[in-house]
């Protein structure tokens, strides 16, 4: 529904704006305002890629200005027709209009609606501003300045009711109409923006619990996390949103539209607060139960108003939504399947460890850089290919890329290395950590990257060797070494002379092979001479060397899940063509880890469900 919501707040919003040209041109054709509003909203998506950092800063001034010039107006035209209309606060009014108007009074609640969208895409605020700010704007401003415009409006409509279709525009002075216009127009694009950002924002935090197909992401923002563009979706939703323009043509039946959508967005909103009360925030029982019975009895209302408008084009945002509803959920529950099946298949170290230095293979010079999703064990594509094609390269990599929620991870800090299992077996477990403003794209020198962080954990493994003089591996690969225990916890960085390790590093804790980073500051640097290197150390620099020299492989995992036969035929539908079309158009690994298409291998493997 808030996808819904971002398609029709820019239809609406634009197209009431470019209304305003017509009441000063009566004579002006519907066909006119639609093509101005088409034009406006092509260039409101167009611009999107550019983020609100740029342009942000004159937001808050249009907005400011456009309650205060609605509110002034408003106070304005109460001054000028008629001051009796602020008896409308009085709540026996409204009882005696329900009373006056039976069910046509009660299903005009929907059009009511219409006078508070935009506070169901609060959330999206709070990638911007803080609450308290939020809070301020909104009571301080936003809603007195309504109160005062839609007063103001009505006091108009009783000199002139004849008036009701273009009652804003009309109730302007005529003095300040035109940049009324240009200030109304402003923050039409400026209310479209917000939503726009709030189904960018709902949308990635979709995609992040695996419930959205994969789209790529951009954040436009170094100091909000918040603020995103998601180029796949911005141009579906400008699709979409001229298509609701131009085919519809009235902008009544689009109010019926936005109105469903805000008054869903809102009851589910609620329903996800009550649970919030009872399972996060542990309110009293007395507490939850008074704002349910509050914030339904007034949601239920407007719900219930909103159902007599689905056949006048309230029905697009439940169909918009219920397209949206499928491809979420078969995504996701093909994705739990995929992700239950190498959780449930990865294999042991210790099968690894048990076929021998060779891992009973043929070992052909090369390096192997194996993908996977698990930060542990070994993945069941590394089993699948060897068991298929009995031959791997002489040093093996199981690379597995995470993204943490920080702006950036500094190049030093990048990767995190461990061994698996004794040398002589030449395997090693990559963790590559980026932040969301980190691209694979811009890493161009990826593979070289990773290349290095091996040669500096071989010669640190070295140089901590050289502290004991006893060694030993447990079935998990992690070597335990005496002047590790002497020592704090710390981080070892290589200094471009390769001779001077310096503090504050990351250290890594292997539990079941998995790797979890502890920061902690070591005491003082350590120093050691070019002639302490071990042979042994020179021997395995040389041998990794050649391998690289020799050629460098991406091995990635693409994992294929069909129904079985026996299945429903709409588990088939589902897996078969839905999810299988979306794993078809979706960005692939090779994409997104940036692998070059000649040294790329992809292993498939079907998995039935």
């Amino acid at each position: 529904m808030v996808i819904g919501d971002g398609i029709l707040t820019p239809a609406i919003s634009v197209l009431s704006a470019a209304g305003g040209i017509k009441v000063d041109h009566p004579n002006m054709s519907n066909d006119v305002v639609i093509i101005v509003a088409v034009i406006i909203l092509v260039g409101l998506f167009s611009m999107q890629h550019y983020g609100t950092d740029r342009v942000g800063w004159l937001f808050a001034p249009i907005v400011l200005l456009w309650f205060l010039l609605i509110g002034g107006i408003g106070a304005f035209n109460i001054w000028k027709y008629d001051s009796t209309v602020l008896k409308a606060f009085s709540p026996v009014y409204i009882v005696r209009y329900f009373r006056r108007g039976g069910k046509d009074g009660w299903t005009s609640l929907g059009g009511i609606m219409l006078s508070i969208t935009g506070t169901e895409a609060l959330f999206a605020d709070l990638g911007n501003f803080p609450v308290l700010a939020v809070q301020i704007a909104f009571t301080v401003i936003v809603f007195p300045s309504l109160l005062l415009a839609y007063s103001g409006q009505a006091a108009y409509l009783l000199k002139n009711q004849d008036h009701v279709v273009d009652a804003f525009y009309r109730s302007i002075p005529g003095g300040v109409y035109w940049p009324m216009f240009i200030i109304a127009t402003l923050a039409a694009i400026v209310a479209s923006q917000a939503t726009i950002s709030a189904t960018f924002s709902i949308i990635k935090q979709a995609l992040a619990l695996g419930c959205f197909p994969r789209v790529k992401v951009v954040h436009t923002s170094k100091n909000f996390l918040g603020q995103v563009y998601i180029p796949d979706m911005n141009w579906i939703l400008m699709i979409l949103c001229i298509a609701v323009t131009a085919g519809f043509k009235n902008q009544s039946q689009i109010g019926n539209a936005y109105g469903t959508a805000v008054v869903v967005v809102m009851l589910v909103t609620t329903s996800l607060m009550i649970l919030i009360m009872l399972l996060v925030w542990h309110c009293h029982w007395s507490l939850v139960l008074i704002f349910t019975i509050l914030s339904l009895a007034v949601e239920l209302s407007y719900f219930s108003a909103v159902l007599f408008k689905v056949d006048q084009g309230g029905w697009v945002p439940l169909v918009i939504a219920s397209a949206f509803l499928i491809i979420m959920y078969v995504w996701h529950y093909g994705t739990v399947k995929r992700y239950e099946f190498e959780i449930h298949s990865k294999v042991s170290i210790a099968w690894i460890l048990g076929l021998g230095p060779s891992l009973g293979l043929v070992r052909v010079p090369g390096i192997g850089f194996v993908y996977t999703e698990l930060a542990s064990g070994v993945p069941h594509i590394f089993s699948h290919f060897i068991t298929n094609l009995p031959a791997i390269h002489s040093v093996v990599v199981f690379v597995c890329v995470k993204y943490l929620p920080v702006y950036t991870v500094p190049q030093e800090e990048r990767f995190l290395v461990k061994r698996i299992g004794p040398k002589n077996y030449h395997i090693f477990r990559c963790v590559a950590r980026y932040g969301y403003k980190d691209l694979h794209k811009k890493d161009d020198n990826f593979e070289k990257m990773l290349f290095d962080s091996l040669v500096l954990f071989v010669r640190l493994e070295s140089m901590m060797e050289g502290c004991s003089d006893s060694e030993e591996y447990s079935l998990n690969g992690l070597q335990t070494m005496n002047c590790l225990q002497t020592m704090k916890s710390g981080d070892f960085l290589l200094t471009e002379n390769s001779s001077t390790f310096t503090s504050n590093m990351e250290r890594t804790i292997s539990d079941e092979d998995s790797i979890v980073p502890m920061k902690s500051p070591l005491a003082a640097n350590i120093v050691r001479s070019s002639g302490q290197t071990s042979q042994n150390e020179l021997d395995e620099l040389e041998f990794l060397t050649n391998c690289r020299d020799t050629g460098v492989v991406h091995i990635l995992g693409n994992t294929v899940i069909r129904s079985r036969r026996d299945s429903r035929l709409l588990k088939k539908i589902a897996i078969d063509y839905i999810y299988a079309f979306l794993r078809k158009i979706c960005r692939e690994n090779s994409v997104i880890f940036n692998v070059p298409h000649e040294s790329l291998l992809n292993v498939g493997q079907i998995f039935y469900v």
